[in-house]
């Protein structure tokens, strides 16, 4: 360590100290004719200046280097801390805006550069295609009117591995949200996201992709991979919820004609709210859109006309279809609402929306991949047959069927009777309810465990109670859809090597006004 008097003399043999004080330190060297190297003859170790905390030998390089591992592991360390964790270890006083500076070149150490990541995307694909078999990753280019041009510009990426295909085949659902969130980095653009729902309405993402906006193309174009992922032609009866994004609206339609496609409760609320922010409206939508059957619904609507003919009004533009349960069919997959798993992904993902394209892409895959870990651990505290919220919801209804009497017609229907003239018909053979929340939800209401209870009570062969329960509530079922796990892969040297002619390099760059945001605007409810 040197002292602020202290200088260093490159010349040959000479004693190096201060004239400008009387400090003691002395130090000389000379080289050796024989060798070349440098050797101390006189070293002397004693200060009596006060020794410097402004060294110039510790430039931002050499501050890089020695954050780098702590700006790995805490990547949102603040810069106050590195300043005062250097000057407890090396005695060295660092300015707060060279503290900055290395700061910033650490972590682009840490997480690659933002433009040379794009030319690896084609290598990267070629890793997780080797590491997990049947993945898909598709990369879209801008049209370059030169063929012989060396470099094309990126313009979008679609993954989904192979493991979730299988995941979300066995899950049995079909049910997926859409949703996008933007990309904070230095290259702007859109993460696009499918979720869908396991046995245990936990979350189950399926695939994702980095597109330049959320318009109506881009959307198109995902929707084009996920529909030959997952085979599902012109006629697939799928049912999509998303948030009401514009390019998403009239793109389902025209690539899945027979699919359903429900609106967030939340966000029609959010534009509701924007004129009418009384409690009362939050009631009647919240009402109309949890009604199950058609006669429920238009009830509580006309009651709203005669609250606000104008909400009204504003409300029946939607068709119901869209977001009221009423109007929406499936095979225990209807029964949702909100578009929270998305809403739960993006979460997930806000650290790695900032980051380059590939760490940005990893950390999604990394977040799947620990994500099926947790679940696996969670399922081998579960006991019984039916997934804990399953479980949770039955005994619910167990305890409200209790008020309930069924009477039997002799085949194969039961009338059954309740409190508030909660009156409906439930046929065994169907495995239906009048009330429709055994059909949307695929466990069964309070009418049909009554009903269920009376048979049990005549000494009928009905089974447990868990058999009217559709299957893709079971444990074992919740087990096979963790079955799939996502593979690790290797570092980027062990990558294979596209053999494509062209470069993939990154789209442009535009820089906003202001400073970036990083926190996500959250609805208020």
């Amino acid at each position: 360590m040197l002292g602020g008097a202290d200088k260093v003399n490159k010349g040959k043999g000479k004693a190096v100290n201060s004239k400008a004080t009387t400090c003691t330190w002395h130090l000389y060297a000379s080289r050796s004719s024989k060798d070349g190297n440098w050797y101390v003859k006189t070293y002397s170790l004693k200060h009596t200046c006060l020794q410097s905390k402004k060294i110039r030998a510790c430039t931002t390089t050499f501050l890089a280097k020695h954050i780098t591992r702590q700006v790995q592991s805490n990547p949102t360390v603040l810069i106050r801390s590195l300043q005062e964790d250097f000057q407890q270890t090396y005695s060295v006083g660092i300015s707060k805006h060279k503290m900055f500076r290395a700061k910033a070149r650490a972590t682009k150490n840490v997480v690659g550069d933002y433009s040379k990541q794009y030319d690896l995307l084609r290598d990267y694909a070629l890793e997780l295609q080797s590491t997990n078999p049947n993945t898909t990753v598709k990369i879209d280019v801008v049209s370059e009117p030169n063929p012989h041009l060396a470099t094309r510009q990126f313009k979008r990426i679609y993954i989904c591995l192979g493991p979730l295909k299988l995941g979300f085949k066995a899950c049995m659902r079909d049910l997926l949200g859409l949703d996008g969130a933007f990309m904070k980095g230095h290259y702007h653009g859109q993460i696009l996201t499918a979720v869908s729902l396991d046995s245990n309405n936990d979350i189950y993402p399926l695939a994702y992709a980095i597109v330049e906006s959320e318009n109506t193309a881009s959307w198109k174009w995902f929707l084009e991979c996920l529909g030959d992922d997952l085979e599902m032609g012109f006629n697939s009866n799928f049912t999509f919820i998303s948030d009401r994004e514009k390019g998403v609206i009239p793109v389902i339609p025209q690539l899945f004609p027979n699919a359903k496609h429900g609106y967030c409760l939340r966000h029609i609320h959010e534009n509701m709210r924007k004129q009418w922010r009384a409690k009362e409206f939050k009631e009647f939508i919240w009402r109309c859109a949890t009604a199950t059957t058609v006669q429920e619904f238009q009830s509580t609507m006309r009651e709203l006309v005669e609250y606000d003919r104008a909400a009204h009004d504003w409300l029946n533009q939607i068709p119901p279809m869209h977001w009221a349960r009423s109007h929406f069919t499936g095979r225990a997959i209807s029964d949702v609402l909100l578009n929270n798993m998305c809403e739960v992904m993006n979460g997930k993902l806000e650290k790695g929306r900032d980051k380059p394209i590939i760490t940005c892409l990893e950390f999604i895959r990394e977040y799947i991949m620990k994500r099926i870990c947790n679940m696996v651990k969670e399922q081998r505290k579960c006991q019984g047959l039916l997934t804990p919220t399953a479980t949770k919801l039955l005994k619910k209804d167990e305890q409200q069927a209790a008020e309930y009497i069924a009477r039997w017609n002799g085949g194969g229907k039961y009338q059954v009777d309740g409190p508030w003239n909660d009156q409906h018909v439930v046929d065994i053979n169907q495995m239906t309810c009048t009330c429709r929340k055994w059909e949307l939800t695929g466990i069964p209401c309070r009418h049909a465990i009554a009903t269920w209870s009376e048979m049990t009570n005549t000494w009928e062969m009905v089974g447990e109670l868990y058999t009217w329960v559709h299957k893709v509530y079971l444990l074992d079922t919740w087990k096979v859809v963790y079955d799939f796990k996502v593979e690790p892969i290797k570092g980027r040297i062990m990558w294979p090597k596209s053999d494509c002619p062209t470069r993939i390099i990154p789209p442009p760059y535009h820089k906003m006004p202001s400073r970036p945001k990083k926190k996500r605007r959250q609805f208020m409810e």
